[in-house]
């Protein structure tokens, strides 16, 4: 059994990550979040220390190291743009970290993280959980089985709506969340060049505080993507079955399903983690590339 702390435990991700640390069979020892609705903890660790301030949280885990019981990995579910200190404090506190995406916000950072985890030791892990979904893999192998000189054609579009609380919060801030291309498309952009090979090209259509669209030139597909968390783009008949959320995948204009099977993919991912088979940071590095791209074509400065 392994010893956990989670930062960011009222986020909405976080019960994903107490799931998934219950169900591996690894204990959850403290917790922090600056928001104290943090109720879900009763659901799988009634008995963790929680704290609604870093510097008595840091103190607690510094404490739980002097006793000999340390703690192995730290959990992230912070904001986008906290990661990177996040990630930097687990290491040095000298546990392996688990971070959601976007593992950071610039591709400068993966390449200081690098020469911390050299120096400590320490592993970071990220959450790439599409590529441990099914219809996924096998749409992987059936490409690297295919003809080597296709380019495929491929449309990707993802929905998911929000309220107004969104615009409000950090994950209105482009300079906290990275824009609707990092918060809710940079695991998109992962799946696809998983599947299909390196970027050729970025070409940004259409980008917004709503919504982004664009084509992206991989070695083995031109995909074209729409991202939107506006409640109108959802199509009508997915709307008038009481939906907020709809994503399609079409290879050559056939749809690969892949909406169902998301629930456990989180677990998959401490598991293989758990194993040494983490995704890492040059697993993250080049979605994390395309995503600060964008924001440079919808500045201009491309």
């Amino acid at each position: 059994m392994k010893n956990f702390a989670l930062i960011g435990a009222a986020g909405f991700i976080a019960p994903r990550h107490l799931k998934a640390i219950k169900e591996t069979g690894n204990n959850l020892v403290a917790a922090i979040d600056k928001h104290d609705n943090v109720g879900i903890l009763d659901s799988y660790f009634p008995n963790a220390d929680f704290f609604i301030e870093f510097e008595r949280f840091d103190r607690h885990l510094d404490k739980i190291k002097r006793k000999g019981a340390n703690v192995d990995y730290i959990s992230i579910c912070s904001p986008n743009y906290l990661h990177d200190s996040h990630i930097r404090y687990a290491l040095r506190y000298g546990a392996d970290a688990i971070c959601e995406k976007p593992l950071v916000l610039n591709p400068w950072n993966i390449d200081a993280l690098q020469e911390l985890e050299s120096e400590t030791g320490k592993k970071i892990n990220t959450i790439l959980q599409l590529r441990l979904h099914p219809s996924i893999i096998a749409l992987r192998e059936k490409i690297k089985n295919g003809p080597k000189d296709k380019i495929y054609d491929v449309d990707l579009q993802y929905m998911t709506s929000r309220g107004n609380w969104y615009h409000i919060s950090w994950k209105g801030d482009l300079s906290k969340s990275g824009g609707i291309a990092t918060n809710i498309g940079i695991h998109f952009f992962d799946m696809l060049m998983w599947i299909f090979g390196k970027v050729q090209d970025v070409t940004l259509s259409s980008i917004s505080s709503e919504h982004a669209s664009g084509i992206l030139h991989l070695e083995h597909a031109k995909v074209t993507w729409f991202l939107s968390i506006n409640y109108d783009h959802i199509p009508q008949e997915v709307r008038d079955k009481g939906k907020r959320t709809y994503r399609t995948l079409k290879l050559e204009g056939e749809e690969i399903e892949f909406s169902e099977g998301f629930t456990d993919l989180h677990t998959k991912s401490y598991e293989e983690i758990l194993k040494g088979n983490g995704f890492g940071l040059v697993d993250a590095k080049p979605s994390i590339d395309i995503v600060y791209k964008i924001r440079k074509l919808a500045k201009g400065n491309v």
